[in-house]
């Protein structure tokens, strides 16, 4: 399996499972949402990392300055082009979020939401080094991840998208601990605060840990 989400869980498929989500989870979603955009201020340049089909995206450019949405997926891209047009401080590339095609120090935020340092299945330290070089000095960082809290909730989204055959059936034999695997060799993990700390504690950033709503645990480096 090369990538889950690029190559199978992409473009209509990612969005629908978005449009099925539990009164619960999309509250988790919104509040993830309302967290960045509490950080973010009208001049600001943003990159979103795994926009997808331009779910997050679409919410930050009502106050951003620009956004930048990158993925792996061509299919998500191009969909988030289709939803997004009519915004004009939008922007959409096909790209890996390791090997980022831009100059240093350019963007005042940089985000990565749900969980995508999971779901990228990439090195999560080469991650967050290029996410850090591509930010401007006193710019802000801001990777997330599920809250233990949530397991309940998250569980129960992923069996949904699993009735929709959206993903694998669930193996309920490996499936524990934050850790989500499905038959079809999908695989959910999740970092915790202190494993962020851990990540975050071999670059030059001030690191702060924040968990909101029960659902999310937050991680915010600001670039020294």
């Amino acid at each position: 399996m090369k990538n889950y989400y690029s190559d199978s869980l992409n473009s209509n498929r990612l969005k629908r499972c978005y449009d099925i989500a539990p009164v619960r989870v999309k509250q988790f979603l919104e509040a993830e949402i309302n967290f960045v955009l509490n950080k973010i201020s009208s001049n600001d340049i943003v990159l979103d990392l795994g926009c997808g089909y331009g779910r997050v995206a679409l919410r930050l450019a009502e106050k951003a300055k620009k956004i930048i949405g990158i993925d792996i997926s061509k299919d998500n891209i191009q969909l988030a082009k289709k939803i997004i047009e009519n915004h004009d401080n939008c922007e959409f590339y096909t790209m890996d979020a390791v090997n980022l095609k831009f100059a240093d120090n350019l963007f005042d935020k940089v985000v990565c939401v749900q969980n995508g340092i999971s779901a990228f299945k990439v090195d999560p330290a080469g991650l967050i080094k290029e996410s850090i070089r591509v930010t401007k000095k006193g710019g802000t960082v801001l990777f997330s991840s599920y809250s233990e809290k949530f397991w309940d909730d998250r569980l129960k989204w992923f069996q949904i998208q699993a009735e929709h055959g959206l993903i694998g059936d669930i193996d309920y034999r490996q499936t524990k601990d934050g850790v989500i695997i499905c038959k079809d060799g999908f695989k959910a993990t999740t970092y915790s605060g202190e494993d962020f700390l851990k990540l975050a504690s071999g670059f030059n950033v001030k690191t702060t840990i924040h968990e909101i709503d029960e659902s999310s645990v937050f991680c915010e480096m600001t670039v020294l």
